[in-house]
């Protein structure tokens, strides 16, 4: 593998169309509302992509220390699994994309809140909590990625406050009908990270780290995949016949079978296979295609 391959599969590319969809979702929101601003957008974006590489590489980190990427895994092989990237060279790396997100979210924070110094503080707190959570899920003493709480961190920040706060930073202003947009997307979200656990569960139990896959079993992570995809389409569906004005915001249905076929998978596949491991591409995508035929329909 050369150098340059293993940074990008290190960053993880698939996974930033999932991020991206977030800052998508609460921005559509503010269109709707006639409180959408460019500069908001743009900026976010950057922010949330920096913390997604961050969270990617920080993972990489913390499960090849811990011991958590060994041979046994299912996923794909891992540059410092590989030894292509040395443990200093991702710590650099871990480093420089903080300070980005960092750059970025002040930047995002001073465009949006500079004349509500109360407001703005409390945006930086919570960007400092993102950075952390990033780091944190599975680098240091007793990450929570390694005690099942990972999928309450992503619906958290990918859900609720990455949606809820993108909307707040264009509109200034807050609305509660908001959250259920925001939980489909932090659902989804959380999905995703499920599927990434299910297909590891055996690699998982035997280097100790306890997600919830693990803590559940094989079949009850199916159930609960099922669940949780449900549980979004159905905040959604109650923002679409209660709040929702606009008919074109139903074009999001036209992205249902791409989660029916995530559904299918995980149960037909009852081991855990390498044959999961696309399906978290899909999902990321899926996600992403459900938001922006949101978008579509409310512009």
């Amino acid at each position: 593998m050369s150098n340059i391959k293993a940074w990008v599969i290190s960053l993880r590319l698939r996974t930033l169309p999932l991020a991206l969809s977030t800052i998508f979702m609460g921005s559509f929101i503010a269109v709707d509302s006639g409180t959408f601003r460019w500069s908001v957008l743009i900026w976010a974006s950057l922010t949330t992509l920096f913390l997604q590489i961050l969270s990617n590489l920080a993972n990489d980190y913390g499960d090849a220390v811990s011991g958590a990427d060994n041979d046994e895994r299912e996923g794909p092989r891992r540059a410092l699994q590989q030894g292509v990237i040395t443990l200093k060279q991702m710590k650099a790396a871990i480093f420089t994309s903080a300070l980005l997100a960092l750059f970025s979210g002040l930047t995002l924070i001073f465009i949006s809140l500079k004349a509500n110094h109360l407001y703005a503080f409390v945006f930086f707190l919570m960007g400092i909590a993102a950075i952390a959570a990033a780091i944190r899920y599975t680098v240091g003493r007793n990450p929570y990625g390694y005690r099942g709480l990972g999928d309450f961190y992503v619906y958290l920040f990918f859900g609720l406050m990455g949606v809820g706060g993108t909307f707040f930073l264009h509109s200034g202003f807050w609305d509660w009908t908001v959250l259920l947009p925001a939980t489909a997307v932090g659902f989804f979200s959380t999905g995703v990270l499920n599927l990434n656990n299910t297909r590891d569960i055996e690699s998982d139990r035997k280097s100790g780290k306890k997600t919830l896959p693990v803590m559940m079993g094989r079949r009850n992570a199916a159930l609960y995949h099922l669940l949780l995809l449900l549980l979004g389409w159905t905040s959604m569906l109650v923002w679409l016949f209660l709040f929702e004005t606009r008919q074109g915001a139903w074009l999001v249905f036209l992205s249902l079978p791409l989660f029916i076929k995530n559904i299918i998978a995980i149960f037909r596949y009852d081991a855990p296979s390498t044959k999961l491991d696309p399906e978290l591409r899909n999902l990321s995508l899926g996600t992403l295609l459900f938001v922006l035929l949101y978008g579509i329909g409310v512009f």
